[in-house]
């Protein structure tokens, strides 16, 4: 066989073998593509995401529209030649698996901290909303979860109410843990609480709970390492009763980041125009009690995605801002903001035309 041939030949097996590789070696790789948008003002699957009852509401047309990411999922093993093509591919984001699910998260794992934290953001997207309005929303503080194994199992439960840490009244759930660490591991803390079957009952009396019982737990050691913290193995959140109903309709989403553009979806509802003036907006953040808006994973993601949808400006929050402005899609302005009142502010700027002044997102922020 001639060398030239021979050369040729050994070249083409070689690359026949890396591609085989590329193709069976798994990579510990997970990609990250633009998913689908939904316009918080309209429907999905036949049915409207906002629905109000028990308060006047308006009708609300144009576009507010959350976005989403899609991911690969936790089973799945990327290969070689899929990372290299993600790597190339403009609109996808190859990252770390263990960045999507840490500590050898599984995906059903994952997913249920994905829809607790989705109907968290729910609840927290109504109070913001509702006191952007003056509109008053009772709120309390409530065992969220409880550790297997803890010392609280069995005596705490998801959904009592807590009162008091001690004797001293709890006002904010960062109050418990700060009231429990004042002790050293292995004393005793009290609690005073109204159990969640009586707080339920309660509510649909529209009462208060009478019935406050006292329950008494040993701390123990924080499992953190060069810790001698106490802990009980709860964690506290917050709870609220609304004046009226206000349901989110939509499946198959999770994490926190819809926040934001439900809180705005709300006010819209509720109040008389448009808050868009017509024009599409779409966007993505956190947002807590308060109003204020938290950043999000997958930003490059989402403004693909809305730009794709044919949204003109996009809701940033300032945290994701400098990532974000690093490739602004074609056509979309990225608006910065910080609070929901930043976010109201931007759309009556966009529903008047007067843009010049907008707080766009920049490479500093």
């Amino acid at each position: 066989m001639p060398r030239r041939t021979a050369t040729m030949l050994a070249s083409t097996l070689m690359l026949i073998a890396l591609l085989c590789a590329g193709v069976f070696i798994p990579v510990p790789y997970s990609e990250m593509s633009p998913g689908p948008t939904v316009n918080t003002l309209g429907e999905h699957d036949g049915e409207p995401v906002l629905q109000i009852s028990g308060r006047k509401t308006y009708t609300a047309t144009g576009h507010l529209n959350m976005t989403t990411v899609r991911v690969t999922s936790a089973d799945y093993r990327m290969n070689l030649v899929e990372a290299v093509y993600g790597w190339l591919a403009h609109d996808n984001k190859v990252v770390p698996h263990d960045t999507l699910y840490p500590d050898g998260k599984t995906e059903e794992e994952s997913t249920q901290e994905n829809a607790e934290e989705f109907s968290q953001s729910q609840e927290s997207a109504k109070v913001a909303a509702l006191k952007e309005l003056d509109i008053p929303v009772k709120s309390w503080v409530i065992v969220s979860t409880v550790l297997k194994g803890s010392p609280a199992e069995g005596k705490l439960h998801a959904g009592d109410v807590i009162k008091s840490v001690d004797g001293t009244t709890v006002k904010a759930p960062e109050d418990v843990a700060k009231l429990v660490t004042k002790h050293k591991p292995g004393e005793e803390v009290l609690f005073g609480i109204v159990p969640a079957k009586a707080q339920a009952e309660a509510e649909k009396k529209n009462k208060p709970a009478n019935e406050q019982v006292t329950v008494r737990i040993k701390t123990a050691k924080s499992d953190d390492q060069g810790e001698d913290r106490a802990i009980v193995g709860i964690s506290a959140g917050t709870d609220h009763t609304f004046p009226f109903t206000i349901d989110i309709k939509l499946a198959d989403v999770g994490g926190p980041s819809a926040g934001l553009m439900f809180a705005l979806g709300i006010y819209d509802k509720l109040t008389p125009g448009n808050l868009t003036g017509g024009t599409f907006v779409a966007g993505t953040g956190t947002i807590d009690d308060g109003g204020k808006v938290g950043p999000i994973g997958g930003i490059e993601m989402k403004t693909v995605g809305a730009r794709d949808k044919g949204a003109k400006y996009f809701l940033t929050p300032k945290d994701n801002c400098a990532t974000a402005a690093k490739d602004i899609p074609d056509g979309l302005t990225l608006v910065k903001v910080d609070t929901i009142d930043d976010a109201l502010g931007a759309l009556k700027d966009i529903r008047s035309g007067d843009t010049a002044d907008l707080p766009k997102c920049t490479a500093k922020g």
